[in-house]
């Protein structure tokens, strides 16, 4: 009887849901009483300091976020009458602040906690003071540059000099013009290499939100600001003019600036309106998604999980559900060496999944690790699929656990795009390696420049686990030779 019922435990634990509380917590950060702490960038400072700006343009300093105790959180005001800053980073004693109309460095001179230096780095970009003109700025990269992609005017043209283009500003304030293209950024951050990329929200030129490559000298898909390149004396001519209602695989023969969307993440399938970005570059100490993107989710309140890869020059990859359940929409998030993930957020009067207009929270990994697919990349006649922990060949290796289709948007200057060119290929053979954590399909009728949505819903692991999320959608820029 003791080994009947132990059997019967077993089964019952295997077919309990996988819970996101089993393997990361999420808390909220106590905010100062009586503020409106809409949130639009996270900088990480010494001593575990963390600064926070709001859209209002207040920049707080936080003590006491990565203790174990946040009713000792408390909150000093370093400064006010910013331009809604979104992006934010520390350097040498300065914090350096991406605003609309310039990236601005500040300090606290005389150590009274208040900024009392504000020097203009850069502001050789314009504003026409529309309400949709948000610069999103980076951290410093490995040359001290940081990268600022320029929403268009109103999200639809580019009334001044430089919306819809990434910039590059220099340590000694000089701008450069990098990328063309952008539409509608939500965030911008790099990858464990040190390429830059921004996501980008549905609308015109725009089938569906996605992750993009911010390739110097690329032209991005949006054309509205290619007017401006007779200003950027450096890179060339102005690319030719896209083909309305056409496809992005077609136009990219014909522009040789157009670098595709890294990911396409399916819109109302994967977020609305992704936005900021972090790359995991912690050794595992967020669970073993080491190198993989974490993109915030405003609409969903949600975190997504990219991992990339490249394939003849160009980056691609699938996006994965990740954390859910975030108080308001998320903007900023940023992640510290120790792993945990500090998140902001805002409706912004979009309005957003969760109870709050504006919230602080951060995210730690319990040390448990789900049952998921870890990583998956192209091969000329399939995917390979690589779990977290091994599979059950018994499932694993029948064709009838997975699921494929695929489909491509309308490359058009009207808002957004249906779901079109769906494909249905055909999965053919499921090998299992021998350690048991990849598992290569083969696929009969992959399509270039298609997103892949595969499920895997007929799997488990060797244990019994189902997996956590059993979707995932590759962007196939590219078929490997």
């Amino acid at each position: 009887m003791r080994l009947l019922s132990s059997f019967f435990l077993a089964a019952s634990l295997a077919a309990t849901a996988q819970q996101q509380s089993d393997f990361y917590t999420r808390e909220e950060i106590p905010l100062p009483k009586g503020e409106v702490m809409e949130l639009g960038s996270i900088a990480l400072m010494p001593d575990q300091k963390i600064a926070v700006t709001s859209r209002r343009g207040d920049l707080w300093i936080c003590t006491g976020a990565y203790g174990d105790d946040l009713s000792k959180v408390t909150w000093q005001k370093f400064a006010e009458g910013l331009h809604e800053p979104l992006g934010m980073a520390w350097k040498d004693g300065w914090l350096y602040l991406t605003q609309r109309p310039e990236v601005t460095r500040i300090k606290d001179s005389n150590n009274d906690g208040v900024a009392d230096t504000f020097e203009t780095v850069s502001s050789d970009w314009s504003i026409k003071g529309d309400y949709h003109e948000y610069a999103f700025g980076t951290e410093p990269d490995k040359e001290g540059n940081i990268w600022v992609v320029l929403c268009l005017t109103g999200s639809f043209t580019a009334d001044v000099p430089w919306r819809g283009w990434c910039v590059r500003v220099t340590p000694d304030g000089k701008m450069i013009p990098t990328c063309s293209g952008i539409r509608s950024p939500g965030g911008i951050g790099f990858n464990a290499e040190g390429d830059c990329f921004y996501t980008d929200n549905q609308g015109p030129w725009n089938g569906s939100s996605s992750l993009k490559w911010l390739k110097p000298g690329s032209f991005q898909g949006n054309p509205q600001g290619n007017r401006y390149y007779d200003l950027a004396t450096d890179l060339g001519q102005r690319p030719v003019e896209p083909v309305d209602k056409s496809r992005i695989l077609a136009e990219r023969k014909c522009i040789k600036e157009f670098v595709p969307p890294a990911v396409v993440f399916p819109h109302a399938k994967v977020g609305h309106s992704p936005s900021g970005i972090a790359a995991d570059t912690t050794g595992g100490k967020f669970g073993p998604w080491e190198k993989q993107l974490y993109v915030g989710e405003q609409t969903k309140s949600e975190v997504q999980r990219v991992c990339l890869e490249k394939v003849n020059g160009l980056y691609q990859g699938a996006v994965f559900h990740f954390l859910k359940g975030f108080e308001a929409g998320i903007v900023p998030l940023r992640q510290a060496s120790d792993g945990t993930v500090f998140i902001g957020g805002t409706n912004r009067g979009w309005a957003s999944s969760g109870s709050k207009p504006f919230t602080f929270e951060r995210v730690r990994w319990t040390g448990k690790t789900p049952f998921e697919m870890q990583t998956i990349s192209a091969l000329k006649d399939g995917f390979e699929v690589t779990f977290t922990e091994p599979v059950d060949p018994a499932t694993a290796g029948k064709l009838e656990s997975y699921a494929m289709d695929t489909w491509t948007y309308i490359y058009q200057a009207e808002y957004g795009s249906p779901e079109t060119d769906h494909t249905k290929p055909k999965i053919t053979a499921a090998d299992v390696s021998a350690d048991g954590k990849k598992v290569r399909l083969k696929v009969e009728g992959l399509t270039q420049g298609h997103v892949h949505h595969l499920t895997a819903k007929g799997l488990t692991s060797k244990s019994g686990t189902k997996l956590w999320h059993p979707e995932a959608w590759y962007t196939l820029n590219e078929i490997p030779k």
